[in-house]
């Protein structure tokens, strides 16, 4: 919440500036540690000052001085980030979160936020980074930092052991399930389209959770979804030999960052690598994703 000591002037537009920032970071869009505490909060509360840091350590500075470094998880996209039964946020994503502030030496602060607020929260510094299955782009590269990739992310094609679909164009004479509107659906229409695919018949169905009761109940022959999906998909249904059949769009995750944060990048960038070369992130994959990290790039 904003202070009552902010005039009504300035909170208008620091209103103002928070919703230009959410509606272009909108448009631009298509893993034993310190003490934890969690604040969930709200949207209304992001609307602060724009980061100014000119200084490249200026944010580690000023995390080192505080002794707490608050970082964006979050909390409604299993396994990377989800409220338990004790209502505690749990993931992949906040485990990551943990290394980076035991690394740092820090105690860290949990800022659950959904999807769209991720960029907006970090560029108005009600967190210093963000650690929420955020990918890369080169539209976002122009208003945010990004680390190395901290985990693997990828869309593909899943299907039964028995039926055989190397690329698009083995799609043909088969049907496909996918989320509408997901990165998934505007993938597969675009390849169809550019490659002039035909024969192929597209089901939409409107969440995750009914495009993979699809696959299971043969509503579909294939699906196209995220890895994160398919990997559960495939542990619980072991009778159905469910398999990746290719790669649709490689999108690794990122720690996201302000532009000008150049020593907290460097920090985190060396916590990463030391916690992949170690295994620790390896271990982390493989408890929540159930596979291991793989080669994942370095930049």
């Amino acid at each position: 919440m904003l202070q009552k000591l902010v005039r009504k002037k300035e909170f208008r537009s620091a209103i103002a500036l928070f919703f230009a920032s959410l509606f272009f970071t909108v448009g631009v869009s298509a893993c034993s540690g310190p003490s934890v505490k969690s604040t969930k909060v709200d949207a209304s509360s992001a609307a602060v000052q724009r980061s100014n840091a000119v200084d490249p350590a200026i944010t580690l500075k000023e995390v080192i001085q505080r002794g707490e470094v608050k970082i964006a998880v979050p909390d409604d996209f299993p396994p990377f980030g989800s409220i338990d039964a004790e209502m505690n946020v749990r993931g992949y994503d906040i485990d990551v979160a943990g290394l980076v502030a035991k690394g740092i030496g820090v105690k860290l602060q949990l800022v659950p936020v959904i999807g769209n607020y991720r960029i907006p929260f970090l560029q108005t510094k009600r967190v210093d980074m963000v650690i929420s299955s955020l990918g890369r782009n080169k539209d976002r590269e122009k208003i945010i930092s990004f680390s190395i990739p901290y985990a693997p992310f990828y869309s593909g094609i899943y299907g039964g052991a028995d039926l055989k679909a190397a690329d698009y164009a083995g799609l043909s004479g088969h049907t496909v399930g996918v989320t509408q509107g997901a990165l998934e659906d505007l993938e597969l229409t675009k390849n169809l389209t550019e490659g002039k695919i035909e024969g192929v018949t597209v089901k939409r169905f409107a969440n995750n959770s009914l495009t993979a009761s699809a696959l299971v109940s043969r509503q579909v022959e294939l699906i196209a979804t995220g890895n994160v999906v398919a990997n559960k998909l495939i542990r619980n249904n072991p009778d159905n030999r469910i398999q990746q059949k290719f790669v649709m769009k490689n999108s690794p995750c990122h720690v996201g960052l302000r532009q000008g944060d150049v020593q907290l990048l460097e920090k985190v960038n060396s916590i990463l690598t030391n916690a992949r070369q170690s295994g620790e992130l390896d271990k982390l994959s493989k408890k929540w994703f159930g596979e291991p990290l793989g080669d994942l790039p370095m930049a």
